[in-house]
């Protein structure tokens, strides 16, 4: 028995498709739908938002959103979080942003669910990289570790008392500990 493969589509043609919910990417030419986050994973990207955006939106330095879909470079990808530095963010005349984000984030940050294939996600980090993000993160809940990416660089593996990288300008402070144990909520 043959299985058929999918017919890929262009990213235009993707792009006029109605939002899934949980959202679609399109990679390669496929349209790959996130798994459903569930409760730590959801409590992780609250509380990381929270703490980037406590430190960056202020001072105009940056804003943290979650699930911001992200087009650029014959992608349309939606990261866990997607970190704008202030000037990436384009603003209409009400000085709201403007809903199309196509340029790389700066910082991306994906955390692991158990359904979710590693390699793919780690592919978007990198493909994030080669367009100009400037730090990737990937945090695995499973085994309390976070793999952090720098262009042009080896990907380092922080656990424990380790430090997280996080982008230039920002004065946060946090360890892989830290960020693990906003998992507890009692």
């Amino acid at each position: 028995m043959t299985v058929a493969k999918p017919t890929s589509i262009t990213l235009e043609e993707f792009l006029v498709l109605p939002e899934t919910n949980p959202a679609s990417q399109y990679i390669d030419g496929e349209i790959i739908q996130k798994p459903m986050p569930k409760t730590r994973h959801s409590r992780l990207q609250g509380k990381l938002t929270d703490a980037i955006n406590r430190v960056t939106e202020e001072l105009r330095i940056a804003y943290a959103f979650p699930e911001l879909r992200c087009t650029f470079a014959g992608r349309s990808i939606v990261p866990d979080i997607a970190v704008l530095r202030w000037e990436q963010i384009k603003f209409d005349e009400n000085g709201e942003p403007v809903d199309d984000v196509l340029v790389a984030p700066a910082w991306t940050i994906e955390i692991l669910s158990p359904e979710q294939s590693p390699n793919r996600v780690t592919g978007n980090i990198l493909h994030c990289l080669k367009q100009g993000c400037e730090l990737g993160w990937l945090v695995d809940p499973g085994d309390r570790s976070v793999l952090v990416f720098l262009p042009q660089q080896q990907p380092e593996l922080r656990h424990g008392h380790d430090a997280l990288t996080v982008l230039d300008g920002i004065d946060l402070q946090l360890t892989t500990d830290q960020v693990f144990s906003w998992l507890k909520m009692r």
